[in-house]
């Protein structure tokens, strides 16, 4: 049983997954909100709703509507900027800090992503069901409450950098450090009563999952301690016709421009500078080709900048040698699969600045540093760099080479058979 997070984006990465599970003799079922299950369907997986629809895109617009019609005090912190999880400084990760970061995620995130009616609905059709194994998301902690609650082996099915495993290590260290008395834990106080009710008590493995199963590139992963069980991240767009213009290798060297950070006001997604950019695309001798997206509806396009609705990136990327993007993690590990160099645009929430800055480290791409006041030339000169430095294919052929050698899903299955006959316990 899969639980993940109820927006469309998160939900790609376990579709190889489900359908190696399926392919095995495995009953699959994606459990998720009733929004969900359209996508879910369309990839001939079984869903099965439970909660109410999460309609993120109108929870952000009406935030925005509160704190711009002055429904938020002036004084009071905004949320967003209490969420840095991605914060990994020494100097900031103090006590005070952390709690205050695990305080909002739990209050403004994870409750969200894991309302009542979802946790006793996911508990009911566990027990009903009776899985085996619950492979959740790491925002969603319905999940494991769901797993214990009917005795089944659960894992955390991770889709990038383990931002949460990271800063709960911190904050365990450091919460060790004060007396009994003065210790807090935002995430126990939450979801203990929840286990109490289904007669289950509150562990780690709520936080962080019996074992974790992590798509990162072992070179790129956080140094958390977590026991992780290495699956390679394999490519899906969703339903997906190859256009004709891929059918032929280009002519000129082709530039992927994919600005489709999810809920970009946000992230910081919508910080892009759109003009300067085009204008550096269409003085260059190259060829654009780029997904939708609502950055580029009301601009007018260069003559070499072409907007393909059926553009999916895994069958694009290998005709390109490079990709423009904001660092979000479903293109990142496309562009990887690939080894396509990249200029990153970061946006600014959860692991994506962390992502661009490995990306930098590892050679395989550039980061505008300053994305909302970066200039035409600035923009230009990574550009022709990533374009004209044969370091930057180099690096990512190899970042390719390492991806390559993890494990497929398929080739996981037996990995996660064998856990599930250790971890799992069946209630009376």
């Amino acid at each position: 049983m899969f639980v993940t997070t109820p927006t469309k984006a998160p939900g790609h990465h376990r579709v190889p997954l489900a359908w190696a599970l399926r392919a095995a003799g495995h009953e699959v079922r994606l459990v998720d909100r009733p929004n969900l299950v359209a996508d879910i369907t369309r990839t001939g997986l079984t869903a099965v709703p439970i909660g109410e629809a999460l309609e993120a895109d109108e929870n952000i617009a009406a935030s925005d509507r509160l704190r711009e019609g002055g429904g938020i005090a002036a004084d009071v912190p905004d949320p967003e900027d209490l969420m840095r999880i991605e914060e990994n400084r020494p100097e900031k990760l103090t006590y005070d800090f952390m709690h205050g970061v695990l305080t909002v995620m739990t209050t403004t995130v994870f409750r969200t992503f894991s309302p009542p009616t979802t946790i006793e609905e996911l508990v009911a059709y566990a027990r009903e069901w009776c899985p085996d194994l619950v492979l959740w998301d790491p925002l969603v902690f319905a999940g494991p409450v769901a797993a214990k609650a009917c005795g089944a082996a659960h894992a955390r099915l991770l889709y990038g950098l383990d931002m949460v495993a990271l800063m709960r290590g911190h904050y365990l260290a450091a919460m060790a450090e004060r007396p009994p008395e003065w210790r807090e834990d935002p995430l126990e106080e939450w979801l203990a009563p929840w286990l109490e009710r289904y007669g289950c008590s509150f562990g780690e493995d709520v936080v962080t999952g019996q074992w974790t199963i992590d798509p990162v590139p072992p070179s790129q992963q956080l140094p958390t301690g977590i026991d992780y069980v290495q699956m390679r991240h394999v490519p899906y767009n969703g339903p997906a016709v190859v256009p004709k213009l891929l059918h032929e290798a280009p002519k000129r060297p082709r530039v992927c421009l994919s600005l489709t950070l999810p809920h970009p006001e946000v992230t910081g997604g919508d910080r892009v500078p759109v003009a300067a950019l085009l204008e550096v695309l269409g003085g260059l001798d190259i060829e654009v080709v780029a997904p939708p997206s609502p950055l580029l509806r009301s601009v007018e396009l260069p003559d070499n900048v072409r907007v393909v609705e059926s553009a999916p990136l895994n069958e694009l990327l290998p005709t390109c040698s490079v990709i423009i993007h904001q660092s979000d993690v479903w293109t990142l590990h496309t562009a990887f699969a690939h080894g396509v160099p990249q200029l990153i645009l970061p946006g600014e929430l959860w692991d994506i600045p962390m992502r661009a800055v490995q990306v930098r480290e590892a050679g395989i791409g550039l980061t505008v540093p300053d994305v909302e006041h970066a200039t035409a030339g600035e923009l230009r000169a990574l550009l022709l760099r990533l374009l004209n430095e044969p370091s930057f294919a180099r690096n990512a052929a190899g970042l390719q080479r390492e991806l390559m050698s993890t494990p497929a899903p398929s080739d996981t299955v037996a990995r996660l058979e064998a856990l599930t006959a250790q971890h799992r316990r069946r209630t009376a």
